[in-house]
Protein backbone atom coordinates (compact mmCIF):
# COMPACT_ATOMS: atom_id res chain seq x y z
CA UNK A 1 0.00 0.00 0.00
CA UNK A 2 2.85 2.18 -0.33
CA UNK A 3 3.04 4.89 -3.11
CA UNK A 4 6.45 6.27 -3.96
CA UNK A 5 7.62 9.47 -2.08
CA UNK A 6 7.42 12.46 -4.18
CA UNK A 7 8.33 16.08 -4.21
CA UNK A 8 6.21 18.50 -2.76
CA UNK A 9 3.82 20.45 -5.15
CA UNK A 10 3.36 23.38 -3.29
CA UNK A 11 -0.71 22.90 -2.91
CA UNK A 12 -2.07 23.48 0.57
CA UNK A 13 -2.76 20.87 3.08
CA UNK A 14 -5.79 20.22 4.79
CA UNK A 15 -6.77 18.30 7.90
CA UNK A 16 -10.22 16.56 6.93
CA UNK A 17 -12.83 14.78 8.69
CA UNK A 18 -15.86 12.90 7.04
CA UNK A 19 -18.32 10.76 8.80
CA UNK A 20 -20.68 8.10 7.84
CA UNK A 21 -24.12 8.39 7.50
CA UNK A 22 -25.53 9.03 10.63
CA UNK A 23 -22.30 7.83 12.36
CA UNK A 24 -23.02 4.39 11.35
CA UNK A 25 -19.95 1.94 12.02
CA UNK A 26 -19.60 1.34 8.38
CA UNK A 27 -15.34 0.62 8.88
CA UNK A 28 -16.09 -1.56 11.58
CA UNK A 29 -15.83 -4.31 8.64
CA UNK A 30 -12.42 -5.09 7.88
CA UNK A 31 -13.82 -5.14 4.04
CA UNK A 32 -15.03 -1.62 4.50
CA UNK A 33 -11.91 -0.08 5.48
CA UNK A 34 -9.54 -2.13 3.80
CA UNK A 35 -11.55 -0.62 0.35
CA UNK A 36 -11.54 2.56 1.82
CA UNK A 37 -8.19 1.95 2.24
CA UNK A 38 -7.63 1.19 -1.40
CA UNK A 39 -9.67 4.04 -2.75
CA UNK A 40 -7.45 6.48 -0.61
CA UNK A 41 -4.16 4.66 -1.94
CA UNK A 42 -5.15 4.43 -5.68
CA UNK A 43 -6.43 7.78 -6.28
CA UNK A 44 -2.88 8.93 -4.35
CA UNK A 45 -1.00 6.68 -6.93
CA UNK A 46 -2.74 8.14 -9.54
CA UNK A 47 -0.86 11.65 -8.19
CA UNK A 48 -4.01 13.17 -7.13
CA UNK A 49 -2.67 14.44 -4.06
CA UNK A 50 -0.10 13.62 -1.30
CA UNK A 51 -0.98 11.42 1.55
CA UNK A 52 0.77 13.26 4.54
CA UNK A 53 -1.30 11.30 7.87
CA UNK A 54 -4.91 9.47 7.82
CA UNK A 55 -6.68 7.79 10.11
CA UNK A 56 -10.03 5.32 9.76
CA UNK A 57 -12.11 5.00 12.29
CA UNK A 58 -15.44 2.89 12.94
CA UNK A 59 -17.40 5.96 12.02
CA UNK A 60 -15.24 8.61 10.33
CA UNK A 61 -11.59 8.92 8.81
CA UNK A 62 -9.42 12.03 9.40
CA UNK A 63 -6.64 12.97 6.80
CA UNK A 64 -3.71 15.54 6.18
CA UNK A 65 -3.58 15.54 2.53
CA UNK A 66 -2.54 18.36 0.05
CA UNK A 67 -4.68 18.00 -2.69
CA UNK A 68 -3.11 18.57 -6.47
CA UNK A 69 -6.80 19.83 -7.81
CA UNK A 70 -9.43 21.61 -5.43
CA UNK A 71 -9.82 19.92 -1.90
CA UNK A 72 -13.83 19.70 -2.98
CA UNK A 73 -12.64 17.53 -6.58
CA UNK A 74 -10.47 15.48 -4.30
CA UNK A 75 -13.04 14.12 -1.68
CA UNK A 76 -15.67 13.64 -4.31
CA UNK A 77 -12.99 11.26 -5.92
CA UNK A 78 -12.28 9.35 -2.77
CA UNK A 79 -15.75 9.32 -1.36
CA UNK A 80 -17.39 8.85 -4.51
CA UNK A 81 -15.11 6.39 -5.72
CA UNK A 82 -15.57 4.25 -1.84
CA UNK A 83 -19.09 4.83 -2.57
CA UNK A 84 -19.25 3.30 -5.96
CA UNK A 85 -17.08 0.78 -5.35
CA UNK A 86 -18.80 -0.17 -1.68
CA UNK A 87 -21.94 -0.56 -4.66
CA UNK A 88 -20.26 -2.53 -6.92
CA UNK A 89 -17.92 -4.72 -5.24
CA UNK A 90 -19.63 -5.13 -1.83
CA UNK A 91 -23.12 -4.83 -2.58
CA UNK A 92 -23.93 -2.43 -0.09
CA UNK A 93 -26.76 -0.37 -0.49
CA UNK A 94 -27.32 2.08 2.08
CA UNK A 95 -26.14 5.71 2.69
CA UNK A 96 -22.85 6.03 3.41
CA UNK A 97 -21.76 9.91 3.95
CA UNK A 98 -23.06 12.58 6.07
CA UNK A 99 -23.15 15.52 2.90
CA UNK A 100 -20.81 17.51 4.57
CA UNK A 101 -17.19 16.92 6.09
CA UNK A 102 -14.83 18.81 7.81
CA UNK A 103 -11.73 20.87 6.17
CA UNK A 104 -9.35 23.26 7.95
CA UNK A 105 -6.26 24.60 6.00
CA UNK A 106 -3.01 23.97 8.16
CA UNK A 107 -1.50 26.94 8.51
CA UNK A 108 1.86 25.94 10.00
CA UNK A 109 4.31 23.32 11.38
CA UNK A 110 2.93 23.33 14.38
CA UNK A 111 -1.01 22.86 13.42
CA UNK A 112 0.57 19.99 11.13
CA UNK A 113 2.25 18.56 14.32
CA UNK A 114 -0.71 18.51 16.41
CA UNK A 115 -3.18 17.26 13.48
CA UNK A 116 -0.46 14.50 12.95
CA UNK A 117 -0.79 13.78 17.21
CA UNK A 118 -4.89 14.07 16.93
CA UNK A 119 -4.71 11.58 14.13
CA UNK A 120 -2.43 9.22 15.32
CA UNK A 121 -4.05 9.20 19.03
CA UNK A 122 -7.78 8.89 17.40
CA UNK A 123 -7.76 5.00 18.15
CA UNK A 124 -6.38 5.36 21.26
CA UNK A 125 -8.53 7.78 22.43
CA UNK A 126 -11.61 5.22 21.73
CA UNK A 127 -9.60 2.53 23.34
CA UNK A 128 -9.35 0.79 20.18
CA UNK A 129 -5.68 -0.53 20.27
CA UNK A 130 -3.17 0.12 23.09
CA UNK A 131 -0.49 1.68 21.10
CA UNK A 132 -1.00 3.99 18.21
CA UNK A 133 0.99 1.88 15.98
CA UNK A 134 -0.90 -1.48 16.42
CA UNK A 135 -4.37 -0.01 14.06
CA UNK A 136 -4.28 -1.55 11.00
CA UNK A 137 -6.05 1.54 9.33
CA UNK A 138 -3.57 4.71 10.70
CA UNK A 139 -0.58 5.98 9.18
CA UNK A 140 1.00 5.70 12.26
CA UNK A 141 1.29 1.48 11.31
CA UNK A 142 4.70 1.09 10.25
CA UNK A 143 3.19 -0.69 6.88
CA UNK A 144 2.94 2.38 5.31
CA UNK A 145 5.01 4.86 3.81
CA UNK A 146 3.47 8.25 3.85
CA UNK A 147 4.12 11.76 1.79
CA UNK A 148 6.26 13.84 3.24
CA UNK A 149 5.67 17.17 5.92
CA UNK A 150 4.93 19.62 2.87
CA UNK A 151 8.15 21.94 2.07
CA UNK A 152 6.46 25.25 2.80
CA UNK A 153 5.28 23.92 6.31
CA UNK A 154 8.26 22.57 7.76
CA UNK A 155 10.81 24.52 9.97
CA UNK A 156 13.77 26.57 8.00
CA UNK A 157 16.12 23.57 9.78
CA UNK A 158 14.24 21.39 8.38
CA UNK A 159 13.83 22.36 4.97
CA UNK A 160 15.72 20.47 1.70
Amino acid sequence: MAAPRRGDTGHSCYFITGSTFRKQQLFQSERMALLFLDVLFHYRAEGRFLLHEFVIMPDHFHLLISPVETLERTLQLVRGGFSYRARKELGYMGEIWQTSYYDRRVRDFEEYKAFRYYIHTNPLKKKIVNSADEYAYSSAHRRFAMDPVPQRLKPIGMRA
